[in-house]
């Protein structure tokens, strides 16, 4: 279904990046995988490499990159050498990401940069540098592209993790960056969607300790389960969906509707007074809300 396309796989070494970078390539598109990580002792070889030998095993095209995608440079040279396949770049998933986890009293500068550099600025920089790629395309072409990009996000940036503050505004972040990319590249044929994902990876068990399956036969945190969803997005029938965040998990996939409006108060076409606010907020906007003591009255210049 995806032949003669080219994609992009971030973090496609292992993992979500890998189990994605496999499906992609098994249907037909060639793969970039981009993985840094260094060689396994297991194995001796990069991740990246493994997963193009198993993909070029089961009769698909796919190329090892190690371009480091925080950065200008790195990521500019993943996107020039993905137009260098066959001239265009049609799916671009962004999945590399890291952790530094500690309270957040106690995180460093460097344990901070470092995770937005990866999780957040790992999504900007290549797809700032495609972007320029395919609006000069479409232009070109004088009609839209058909091209999908799949943001990673977390549903900690939803509901924030205790130890996680980096992780989370990163995450947050790459929402936040997802929402404008689809309203600025919709009229050049360009969707952008996220997907929250939940998988069993090197990641994930690191922080969270060894995630054991069940005996139903079906391992609900195998991360091959969210591959299928993220190659549905990628297909040109997903062409009206853009804008989206969606949780995926196990056999379950979630639409979020983002910011919705739970309460509001007006103080009638007049200034609030202290008394009135502090009333209407703990019957309104905070139902039962109380404030002891009192953090009015204030005086609002």
């Amino acid at each position: 279904m995806l032949n003669g396309k080219v994609a992009i796989v971030t973090g496609g070494g292992q993992g979500l990046g890998r189990e994605e970078a496999l499906a992609l390539g098994l249907a037909g598109a060639h793969v970039i995988v981009n993985d840094i990580s260094p060689a396994l002792e297991s194995t001796g070889e990069r991740p990246a490499d493994t997963v193009v030998a198993d993909i070029e095993a089961a009769g698909g095209s796919a190329t090892a990159n190690f371009d480091d995608i925080g950065t200008w440079d790195g990521a500019a040279a993943l996107v020039k050498s993905a137009f260098a396949v066959t001239g265009s770049l049609d799916v671009l998933v962004c999945n590399a990401g890291i952790v530094r986890d500690r309270m957040l009293h106690k995180m460093s500068e460097a344990e901070w940069d470092a995770v937005l550099r990866v999780n957040l600025s790992g999504h900007f920089f290549p797809l700032r540098h495609a972007a320029e790629q395919w609006r000069a395309q479409a232009k070109e072409k004088g009609a839209p592209l058909d091209v999908s990009v799949v943001f990673t996000t977390s549903e900690a940036a939803m509901y924030g993790h205790l130890g996680q503050a980096n992780y989370t505004a990163a995450k947050g972040g790459v929402i936040g960056l997802a929402f404008t990319a689809a309203t600025e590249l919709q009229s050049v044929g360009v969707r952008v969607n996220v997907i929250g994902p939940r998988g069993r990876t090197p990641m994930t068990t690191n922080t969270f300790g060894e995630i054991p399956g069940d005996d139903s036969g079906f391992d609900a945190w195998d991360p091959a389960n969210v591959a299928p969803f993220v190659l549905l997005l990628a297909r040109p029938e997903s062409a009206g969906i853009s804008g989206q965040v969606f949780a995926v998990h196990g056999d379950t996939v979630t639409r979020f509707a983002g910011w919705t409006e739970a309460a509001t108060i007006k103080a009638g076409d007049k200034k609030w007074s202290d008394g009135d606010l502090l009333a209407a907020t703990g019957s309104t906007l905070v139902p039962g809300l109380q404030i002891d003591p009192p953090v009015f009255p204030i005086t609002v210049g």
